[in-house]
């Protein structure tokens, strides 16, 4: 029994002086204790300029596009396909004879375009004219005459032929019924009243003007002046030479 004691108290020692090592039993391989914290020498880790995230990786630059160049977009907008300001065009205008030929010839004058004017020669089958019907004397034609002219009327044509057109003052000749009917309004509001639309049958040589490559300005004036001329035609040809 002494024996069995003393080896029970051998044992308690020994586990005693297992315990006061740091040394424990768990279920298996004796685990070491981590030793304390020294708190005195601990930093934290956000306290140190030395630290950084070494796994942070930074995101690629954004990839830009740089701006368009100004100068690109003020050529791209000052080309004539963009603005149609050099566009030019070709025209005719006719058919005139008489008075009006004249009167066309120093309107087209006036806009000073140069070697862009041309013009030809056509024969022109009259078909209706607006006329004062022949007067009975010379006297007669030259008052009524001298009425046109109080009334702004400039151009007129005394007729030469014999019977019975003779001392008939023609103010237009036009290829269609409508045009010359147009032209007796314009004569209406100017207080002429014996003037009249007739149908006429003959020819006689015309003049058609042609204008080559003008711009759209020159174009509209064109269009404007033509309301002066109102049996006259203006329209757009080609421009092959």
């Amino acid at each position: 029994m002494r024996i069995l004691f003393w080896l029970l108290l051998l044992a308690n020692v020994v586990l005693f002086a297992l315990i006061q090592q740091g040394w424990v039993w768990r279920n298996g391989p004796a685990v070491q204790a981590q030793p304390g914290l020294n708190e005195g020498k601990v930093r934290l880790l956000e306290d140190s300029p030395d630290l950084t995230p070494r796994a942070s990786v930074s995101a690629p630059p954004a990839v830009t596009h740089p701006p368009a160049s100004n100068s690109s977009v003020s050529m791209a907008a000052s080309s004539p396909s963009a603005t149609g300001a050099n566009v030019q065009s070709c025209l005719e205008w006719g058919d005139f004879s008489g008075a009006d030929l004249k009167l066309a010839a120093d309107a087209l004058s006036g806009m000073q375009i140069g070697n862009k004017l041309d013009k030809r020669q056509v024969n022109q089958v009259i078909r209706y004219w607006v006329y004062i019907p022949p007067q009975k004397s010379k006297s007669a034609v030259q008052q009524k005459v001298a009425q046109l002219k109080s009334r702004g009327i400039k151009e007129y044509f005394i007729v030469p032929d014999a019977d019975p057109w003779r001392n008939a003052i023609s103010l237009g000749v036009f290829k269609t019924q409508e045009a010359a009917q147009n032209f007796l309004d314009v004569l209406r509001t100017k207080d002429v009243r014996s003037a009249q639309v007739g149908a006429r049958t003959g020819k006689q040589q015309a003049t058609i003007f042609i204008l080559r490559d003008v711009n759209s300005a020159t174009e509209a004036r064109l269009y404007s002046l033509k309301k002066d001329f109102p049996g006259s035609e203006l329209k757009n040809v080609s421009c092959a030479h």
